[in-house]
């Protein structure tokens, strides 16, 4: 025989036989089904039921119905091989489906479906860490839709082994649950660590699970005045365990305590033109009529962007010949605060850019900007950072876990900046829809599209600041059009643009699509709707009968267009425009509606 007949028939040997058997491939899902109810599934806030019809396969399906805050999300932790690769697929019926995988050890992945009617597959592939034992398979809806059903979830892939005699058990249920540190908007909770357990899930009735690593959570993003309830469950490589017991408590407050230092039910807030002039004209301290609550001074402006050397003066004579003189200034201020009304220091601005990208420049920001509130006896401070001065790093992917200076730094001197006032410091944020809302959809290791890497990157700050944050008004104005959790489009002017980016803020929503990575919401007291007060004020002028429905729908749940909200909200705290100088040019007519619709 010769050799290449021989080589000829060792080849086909191989074909014959295939290449080295690998691990066989399984399907690791739990009654994916649903043939033995919801066996290995957990649902939030008891959204999750099963049905006998209708049914993609078998006799049973999952049928799973969002309610107010909660989207129904059902879950199970599964077993896996570290550094492979799975495919996860089921079968939905509804608008809104989602279908994900957290945990991975890598990009956690999901898909949905918008489009109801017939039942539709949908599947997604990712692969495993290094070391990467288990994952969290899951499926959800969304706020205000209708229920939704899923079927046959598979999830195939190398088997990681068994779990009968002398395999890895799931941990027992964690014991010991208690709340305590309740605030107007958060509750601390810990719990005794539970024998074998690699991590610890948090549940809260009406929110997605929150994964957490050690034995204690700091919950915020609450309502005042309200109970919660909370369970939690011990996770490791064989699974998750049983539900703890709830222990329920309640959040203080939210009456003049932190967050809210006194100000009106509803509060109008407006931009004064301090330390400039241009086509509105100067308009005195003395002079601002009493429907402004807060008047945010602008600018305070650094000396250089990295700095953080920040200064404020008025406008000079030259630029604005009927300004007053510093004492006067000051005698103005000391009269509105004692007419209740709070005026604070503007920190940024279209031209101010302000880039806290070392500790010197946090201290020396921290520094400056007291020197102002103290020479001019001040309420507080208002960050209107805008443009570059809160630039993104590349890999900063979570807004929990902030790891750019300008943006751990910024938190830090502000953190202090309150702690040093106390309580009665008034703290807002005027952030552009781009550094907000963008969050929704290309929040980390951007760019998506041509997307800039730095959107949503308010995000951390809003997050890590809000249980300080008295009022958060984003500048529904100057931007194109903004995408809703109704995934739609809305455009600048009319009342749904005004009504998706409240209701988003005040719903809470996942960050780039990603539920694991869900941004809490706001309290309604620490939102307003940011305006141009006219035309020639920004693009994006809102007529007042706009301005008008968008309250109606936010605060009443009438006169909606569109867009349906997730939630009513009559406790919003109110408006804030750009500016009080070009209200006045506008023959008030922003700041008369205001005092109309609250009833003067």
């Amino acid at each position: 025989m010769s050799f290449v007949t021989a080589a000829a028939l060792a080849v086909a040997a191989f074909l014959a036989a295939g290449p080295p058997a690998a691990a066989a491939d399984a399907d690791l899902a739990r009654n994916g089904g649903f043939e033995a109810g919801l066996d290995g599934w957990s649902c939030s806030a008891g959204s999750g039921t099963v049905v006998t019809t209708p049914v993609h396969g078998g006799s049973s399906a999952l049928r799973a119905t969002p309610a107010g805050q909660d989207n129904a999300r059902c879950s199970q932790a599964v077993t896996v091989k570290p550094d492979s690769t799975y495919t996860l697929a089921a079968w939905v019926q509804g608008a809104y489906v989602y279908l994900g995988a957290a945990g991975t050890g890598t990009t956690d992945v999901s898909t949905w479906t918008q489009t109801p009617g017939a039942w539709k597959q949908l599947s997604t592939t990712f692969r495993t860490g290094p070391a990467t034992t288990s994952v969290t398979i899951y499926t959800h809806g969304w706020y205000g839709q209708s229920a939704h059903l899923t079927d046959d979830v598979t999830l195939v892939g190398p088997d990681p082994g068994g779990t009968g005699p002398g395999q890895p058990q799931p941990p027992a249920a964690p014991t010991g649950l208690t709340a305590s540190g309740a605030t107007a908007s958060s509750l601390n909770l810990s719990w005794s660590a539970a024998s074998g357990a690699t991590s610890y899930t948090l549940y809260r009735d009406g929110a997605a699970p929150v994964g957490v690593t050690g034995t204690s959570a700091t919950v915020t993003g609450l309502a005042a005045s309200t109970p919660y309830t909370f369970r939690v469950t011990a996770v490791n490589a064989a699974g998750e365990s049983a539900k703890s017991a709830p222990v329920t408590a309640s959040t203080t407050s939210g009456s003049g305590g932190p967050g809210n230092p006194g100000l009106p039910a509803h509060a109008l807030v407006g931009y004064l033109h301090a330390s400039f002039a241009n086509g509105s004209g100067y308009v005195r301290m003395a002079d601002v009529p009493a429907s402004w609550d807060v008047i945010d001074l602008a600018f305070g402006e650094p000396t250089s962007v990295t700095s953080g050397d920040i200064r404020f003066s008025l406008c000079p004579v030259a630029e604005c010949p009927n300004v007053e003189s510093a004492a006067e200034f000051k005698a103005a201020i000391k009269a509105k605060q004692a007419a209740g009304k709070k005026v604070l220091i503007s920190i940024g601005g279209q031209n101010g850019q302000v880039q806290l990208a070392t500790t010197a420049a946090r201290d020396t920001f921290v520094s400056s900007v007291s020197k102002i509130i103290d020479e001019y006896g001040l309420n507080g401070l208002d960050i209107d950072f805008e443009g570059h001065s809160l630039s993104l790093a590349t890999g900063d992917t979570d807004f929990r876990a902030p790891t750019t200076p300008v943006i751990t730094n910024l938190i830090a001197a502000v953190k202090t900046l309150k702690a040093k006032y106390g309580p009665d410091f008034v703290l807002t944020m005027a952030p552009e829809t781009f550094f907000v809302q963008l969050g929704y959809q290309y929040y980390g290791s951007g760019p998506w599209g041509g997307q800039d890497p730095r959107a949503g990157a308010y995000l951390p700050v809003i997050h890590a600041l809000r249980d300080d944050l008295t009022l958060l008004h984003v500048q529904d104005y100057n931007s194109g059009s903004i995408m809703g959790l109704d995934n739609q489009y809305h455009s600048m002017g009319g009342a749904d643009f005004h009504i998706a980016m409240t209701d988003m803020l005040l719903t809470g929503f996942p960050v780039a699509g990603d539920t694991a990575r869900f941004f809490p919401p706001l309290r309604p007291d620490q939102v307003a709707i940011g305006l141009p007060a006219t035309t020639n004020a920004g693009n994006g002028h809102t007529p007042p009968a706009e301005v008008n429905k968008a309250l109606d729908c936010l605060t009443k749940k009438t006169n909606c267009g569109t867009y349906q909200t997730r939630g009513t909200w009559p406790a919003l705290r109110g408006l804030m425009t750009w500016s009080v100088n070009w209200d006045r040019f506008g023959a008030w007519e922003f700041s008369k509606n205001f005092d109309a619709y609250f009833g003067g």
